[in-house]
């Protein structure tokens, strides 16, 4: 590939467009410049190209200034970059582009976006069993981006017309249909009927129809294309599920995408004239895709667990919805709580947590019924921001529930395959769940990355750090870290043809690494008791430090710092080599430093705990 010096990427998102300047400096590349400005899909402009231009004239103004970077780095100031103009076609008509490739002072080496406006990629999957090809419908599905409306599966306990009801009210972008491994189960063509039966609309673009995927039983194509095809936009793919032992997840996720493009996005106005802007140069133009927002977060997600090995969770907590991403043994899981979120389904939050739950994490004696109608108040004005610390407080009070609800949900979704022979002990017998066992093992977790708002933009790292631990309860030696202006989704896309690029952008300009949370697994049993010693050398001077039960503990190791220290965790408490058997590992520090909790795994916190406004101050980390 021809060296690529500059990229331009924007996320255009339902209500703002983000843009960012990437750029070859030295040998390294680093985000220099970011703009936004507010997307321009609706009334009165109707096209969403008008606001990449704006967030791209903004990055353009704010180019002209000499910038240092976070490690000294500096960018020289160019007084004269351009990166978009205006250019008349042979028919008179004036019309806005991005510069590329790059010229001197104008233009860039690639221009890339990523898009959720419009509410992004809604979906229904059907599956023979729910449990079995449905869930397997679903990884396909939220892998790739979309919001999964319903599962129809033969044996959820509908009948016949409910299904055919659903299926109409819900109007989804597209429709996934598996089911039978090859060869084995003829039902997929009862839920081909169904659908056919229901003669399914698009959302977007009346005159279309919609796009169905098949993706099950090789032996029924014939038979499915029969059924499909007079009501539907059909298209096959290989079997998602060929064999009960194996999963065949890229054809259906890699046709989701194509099919977003083709029959989804083209509907948005100002769309098509994107998808042109999207290019790089390699000695002629290359197009590039326009991925949906999360689903170029999980690629960026997948992608650094391949490049470092390591098992990564990631999360992105929004105003109407939070998505979860996993990748633990190299296995990749994405959910979506499309009721969770931190403004327009805040409500939806209290009603699934409970009031109880929203105020244990809040440290001071309020009403309910005041903490109830403040909820309410966020629900009626959205985008209303905290103006007093109180405010602060139980809006991230909110967020922990809203994030641990939608880790459950994850943990839930991301299973072994189901319907597969083992090999079982006799106490599989007497699992009520069959045996299924989550893939999501949080001792063997080694980064878990935090982004939205709440988390982004907290006043102090240390809070973000306090709500991602409280939340998922990390196990073990967990590091944390928090996008830092939401440039997940655009280094997704990058990654897809521009590797190095991307993985360094993301490691030293995405992410701020807030640290490493220390958590033994074990009860607590004598809140006060001594549960860990820690002893080492920090970079500040010498360690030798007992920390007791029940506590949440600060201590300092910068950005950028590491220590070899020794733990010795008490009997009945285990740190990843054995209950009281001690450990010698090197942390990684951050901006807030090396966090030992000893709160105890599992833990239990309630409203009505005895002492629970003095436990939420002994655990304050932001006052140290």
């Amino acid at each position: 590939m021809k060296e690529i010096r500059s990229i331009l990427a924007t996320d255009c998102g339902s209500t703002t467009t983000k843009c960012i300047l990437i750029e070859k400096i030295g040998d390294t590349y680093r985000q220099t410049i970011r703009g936004e400005a507010p997307t321009t899909v609706e009334a009165p402009f109707e096209d969403v190209t008008m606001g990449v231009i704006n967030a791209a004239t903004e990055v353009e103004e704010l180019s002209r200034q000499q910038l240092t970077l976070s490690d000294g780095a500096v960018r020289e100031a160019t007084p004269h970059r351009r990166f978009v103009r205006q250019v008349r076609d042979e028919d008179g008509t004036e019309r806005w582009e991005i510069i590329v490739p790059q010229d001197g002072d104008e233009g860039v080496d690639a221009y890339i976006s990523t898009s959720s406006a419009g509410g992004g990629l809604q979906m229904m999957v059907a599956g023979v069993v729910a449990a079995m090809t449905g869930e397997s419908a679903q990884r396909a599905a939220l892998g790739a981006g979309a919001i999964v409306m319903d599962t129809i599966a033969s044996n959820d306990g509908r009948l016949p017309h409910e299904k055919i009801d659903r299926i109409r009210r819900l109007r989804p972008d597209m429709i996934l249909l598996a089911g039978g491994t090859d060869g084995g189960s003829k039902l997929p063509l009862d839920l081909a009927e169904l659908i056919a039966a229901a003669k399914p609309r698009p959302r977007l673009g009346h005159g279309f129809n919609l796009p169905i995927i098949y993706a099950g039983n090789e032996a029924l194509k014939v038979e499915i294309h029969e059924i499909l095809s007079p009501v539907s936009a059909l298209t096959e793919v290989e079997n998602l599920r060929p064999v009960l032992e194996r999963e065949n997840l890229n054809p259906a996720r890699d046709a989701i995408h194509d099919l977003f493009m083709e029959h989804v996005m083209q509907q948005a106005p100002g769309y098509d004239k994107l998808m042109g802007f999207c290019r790089y140069w390699d000695g002629g133009a290359v197009q590039v895709p326009i991925m949906p927002t999360p689903g170029a977060v999980g690629k960026i997600i997948e992608k650094v667990a391949e490049i470092q090995g390591i098992n990564v969770v990631g999360v992105d907590i929004g105003g109407a919805t939070t998505d979860v991403f996993s990748v633990f043994g190299g296995v990749f899981n994405r959910t979506v709580s499309a009721n969770l979120g931190m403004s327009y389904s805040v409500s939806n939050v209290l009603a699934e947590a409970g009031l109880e739950n929203i105020q244990r994490w809040v440290p001071f004696p309020l009403d309910p019924s005041e903490l109830r109608n403040r909820i309410g108040n966020k629900m009626i004005r959205p985008t209303t921001i905290p103006q007093t610390r109180e405010d602060l407080i139980i809006e991230q009070a909110i967020a922990r529930e809203a994030l641990r609800l939608s880790f459950v949900q994850h943990k839930e979704f991301a299973v072994e395959l189901k319907g597969v022979q083992q090999e079982r002990t006799i106490s599989d017998a007497f699992d009520q769940d069959g045996g299924m066992r989550s893939l999501v093992k949080m001792m063997d977790l080694d980064l878990l990355v935090g982004s939205g708002g709440v988390l982004s933009h907290a006043p102090r790292r240390v809070q973000s750090a306090w709500m991602l631990i409280d939340s998922f309860l990390p196990e073990g030696f967990t590091r944390l870290a928090v996008d830092s202006i939401f440039m997940m989704p655009q280094l997704g896309v990058l990654a897809s043809f521009h590797e190095v690029a991307a993985t360094q952008v993301f490691d030293k300009d995405c992410l701020i690494y807030l640290g490493t949370c220390v958590a033994p697994l074990g009860r607590v049993k004598a809140p006060g008791k001594p549960c860990v010693h820690v002893k080492g050398q920090l970079p500040s001077g010498p360690l030798d430090v007992t920390i007791a039960q029940d506590e949440l503990r600060l201590l300092p190791l910068g950005p950028g710092e590491e220590a070899e220290l020794l733990f010795t965790p008490e009997k009945g408490f285990d740190l990843g080599a054995g209950p009281g058997k001690e450990l010698r590992r090197t942390v990684q520090g951050g901006v807030v430093g090396l966090i030992i909790d000893t709160r105890g795994r599992p833990f239990t916190l309630a409203a009505d705990t005895p002492g629970r406004l003095e436990k939420l101050a002994r655990w304050d980390i932001t006052r140290e």
